[in-house]
């Protein structure tokens, strides 16, 4: 037999290195495939809960303007008051109604229209479909143009506060501690003018709003801000 020269050695040492280096990196990528696979499923994953929480808002939301609409579809003619069904803001907009000028006293018009609309507009809130997913409910105070920016940041602040205080009053013990976790009070001045034709109408700006947001808007409003960070 023969015996394996030196360079005989070398070459079976310099194959069994190449067979070795070829199975690491068959290795390597099919770590590499599984991670990309992962990567994907996750991808995927995490759009289909993105599309979840989608139509949950929208079912939500359209079945809440529903029961809201058939709540006071009797009473918004007589309140000069409107639904968006977009916003699902309630929205007071007769000032002559809800105070007098300048000022923060809500007017007896506007008490009695509260003492309505208020323990009904909570008990559509608290149904059992609704309660659990009600985030924030804000009453917001709105002012025109007219007049220096920060007083009237003070007087819609004040008006949204008196509204909260003579609400807060009218609810039974049963719902004043879910409403107190979930109702804010907002003065915004004359920051959400409302326009015709691109231009003011001083007199719908000066108006009352309730707007509810509900847990899953807010999920869309972090995953909109998750994806405007990437971009």
């Amino acid at each position: 037999m023969r015996k394996l020269s030196p360079i005989d050695t070398v070459d079976r040492e310099d194959n069994a290195f190449s067979l070795s280096t070829g199975d690491l990196m068959a290795g390597l990528l099919f770590i590499f495939i599984l991670l990309l696979m992962g990567a994907l499923l996750q991808v995927q994953e995490k759009a289909e809960q993105d599309e979840e929480i989608v139509r949950r808002y929208d079912q939500v939301k359209t079945q809440l303007y529903i029961d809201l609409e058939e709540e006071f579809k009797d009473d918004l003619k007589v309140w000069r008051a409107e639904i968006d069904s977009t916003t699902l803001c309630v929205r007071f907009q007769e000032p002559s109604m809800l105070f007098d000028n300048n000022m923060s006293t809500l007017k007896d018009n506007f008490k009695a229209i509260l003492s309505d609309f208020f323990p009904r507009y909570i008990d559509v809130l608290t149904k059992p479909e609704y309660r659990d997913n009600i985030e924030e409910i804000r009453i917001e105070g709105h002012t025109d143009s007219n007049g220096e920016y920060f007083h009237n940041m003070q007087l819609s602040q004040d008006r949204t506060r008196a509204v909260l205080q003579y609400c807060m009053g009218l609810l039974d013990s049963s719902n004043i501690e879910w409403s107190r976790t979930l109702i804010t009070a907002n003065g915004l001045s004359s920051s959400h003018p409302i326009l015709r034709d691109g231009i003011e109408d001083k007199s719908l700006s000066r108006r009352v709003e309730f707007r509810v947001r509900t847990n899953a808007e807010k999920q869309l409003e972090d995953i909109a801000s998750k994806r405007a960070r990437r971009d």
